[in-house]
Parts: structure tokens; sequence; C-alpha cells
């Protein structure tokens, strides 16, 4: 709180590059919604690159550690007046300057009422802000689940929230190996994304455990520090900044693997849907899945996107490799 509420006070205060790890290129619909920004949010917003999934018309999104609300503000227009997002964040200061713009933005996008709301709380405790079992589509988060030491907690906070089908799309900070005491009690080191690393594999096994389906890795860059002091105190451990894509599948969708077709329906991604680094989804072209991705597909959002059906290949994609 301190570190995010006194300390920074623009992304430029940052000591490393970890929080501002650019991802894949941007659709234009995103790249328009980002022009409509007020410039102070912008100018308070520390995540890395854009955490925006696709398929947003009308959903209710839960963005977990929202800051200074950039992100959703950007949502905010994807999903529509009929659509909601809520933004929790631990720091006053940030929820302060999100809230601050509410009337700005709605009138800028042409909203008769607001669609967002920002909380003041703890992603690990979302009850205590008074979010409700199964209440949203989306769980965002944008580099933030770092700095929570109870990753556990955080996700399965999420997973209760998430309505049967929902998603779980978030960009974190991943380590090559788990991190030293020393690292982990650097004070810099936690505000800057690292400390608080999870070791990559750790997140496969979390993410059972709560219940998601099998993390489907979207992107993965390396990240270089760029400080000399900090890059010593870390030693040979490597850190990536990666998003993935999880989600809360009902045991009644897996039913085994099948063959899927894209109808290029998604706005912004009509031609084809790079839906992880395994799948990439053409308009018209028939994909063989595996039983996850049928069921993933089949129980969420998407299904209206896809025609699918049972066959197709057996064997299941690599997990795991981009680190």
């Amino acid at each position: 709180q301190d570190y995010y509420g006194r300390e920074l006070q623009k992304s430029e205060d940052l000591k490393t590059n970890v929080c501002v790890t650019s991802a894949r290129p941007l659709p234009q619909v995103v790249r328009d919604a980002l022009e409509c920004i007020h410039d102070e949010v912008v100018a308070r917003y520390y995540g890395c690159g854009l955490v925006i999934p696709e398929c947003l018309a009308s959903c209710r999104i839960l963005d977990l550690g929202s800051g200074s609300g950039r992100d959703c503000y950007l949502l905010s227009q994807l999903v529509g007046e009929q659509g909601h997002v809520t933004g929790i964040d631990m720091t006053k200061g940030q929820v302060e300057v999100a809230k601050k713009h509410i009337a700005y933005h709605m009138d800028k996008f042409g909203y008769q009422k607001p669609n967002v709301e920002f909380l003041q709380g703890y992603m690990e405790k979302l009850s205590d802000a008074g979010l409700a079992d199964e209440s949203y589509d989306i769980v965002i988060s944008n580099c933030v689940i770092n700095l929570a030491p109870d990753k556990r907690a955080v996700l399965r906070e999420a997973y209760r929230v998430l309505k049967s089908g929902g998603e779980m799309y978030f960009s974190d900070i991943y380590a090559s190996q788990r991190l030293s005491k020393t690292v982990r009690k650097h004070r810099v080191l936690w505000g800057e994304c690292l400390a608080g690393a999870l070791y990559w594999r750790d997140l496969y096994s979390i993410a059972e455990e709560v219940g998601f389906s099998p993390p489907c890795l979207v992107t993965a860059n390396p990240i270089t520090i760029g400080d000399k002091e900090l890059e010593s105190i870390i030693g040979n451990c490597r850190f990536v900044s990666a998003t993935f894509r999880l989600f809360k599948v009902p045991r009644s969708s897996l039913s085994g693997p099948g063959q899927v077709i894209y109808n290029g329906g998604i706005v912004g991604h009509e031609r084809e849907l790079v839906f992880d680094a395994n799948f990439t989804f053409k308009e018209g072209e028939v994909v063989d899945v595996d039983a996850e991705m049928a069921a993933i597909l089949r129980s969420s959002r998407f299904a209206e996107e896809f025609l699918i059906r049972a066959g197709g290949a057996s064997t299941a994609a690599p997990q795991g490799w981009c680190c």
C-alpha cells in the first residue's frame, strides 16, 4: 500500500521494466478505447501491458488489483452499457483516483448511468467486499497476484465469484525457481513484482487444487531487470511476464475431444481468434481440439461463437513449455 500509494506517483517512478512489459498487438477497437481514458488514470497505472480477453459484450467483469482504473474504463467500453465492471484494490489512493473520474468517463462513453464501480479491499478476501458467489463472467488481473502473499486464496476467491463456465484471464510474473527468503523480504523487489513471483510450476498445481481447468498459456515474454544492484540480489533466477487463462468448467461438459469451427462473430477478431499459444481458430476452418478445450468452448461465453461436434484429436496440447 505504501509503495503504490505514496512512493510511486507515476509509471516513470518504477525502478525496473517488469510492470510495463508489453503483450501481443492490440486490436483497433482496444486502441480506440484507450484513447478515451483520462490522462491521470493512465499516468497512475502500473500494470504490465494490457489484460483484455475477447467476446466481452454485456459481460460482468471483476478486475483484481484495479489500481487507478485504466483497465476497468477500457473494459467499460467493450462490455457496453448493459455490461458491468467492478474494480477492487487495496490501496486507498489508487481507488480514489479511479472513483474521481467515473462521471468523466460515463459522459465520454455516452452512458446514461455508470457501468463501473470501484471498491477498496483485498483480492484474497472478496467476500469482505460483498462479492457474491457466481456473480461474474470474467475475472481479470494485471500483474498484481504476485503482490499477494497467499496466491492460493486469490485463485480460490476468483473461482468462487465466477459463474459456471466463467474465466480468469490474468497477466503476472513467474520465476524459474522458488525464490530465497532474502529475495522475498526485499522491499523494492516486492513492490516491483519480482519478490512475490510464483514459481511457474506452482501455478498448475494451485489451479488444479482450486478446481480450474489446466492453465492455457496466451503469451510469455522474458523480463530484463535493468538494475545492476537488483540483479545481483536475484542471482541466477529468471523471470517471465505471462498471460494465462483459467476456466471454471462444469464436470458435465467434459466428454472427450471434438472438432470446432469458429464462426467469426467476435468483434475485433472476425478473421481469426488467437485463443492461446496452442490454439488459433480461423473463421470457417475445422480444428481438432482435445477434451479440455472442447469442454472450455462448450461451457463458456464462447459457446455461441463456435460450431462444436464430437470426435477429432485425442492428444492433449503440451503444457508448461513456455517457461
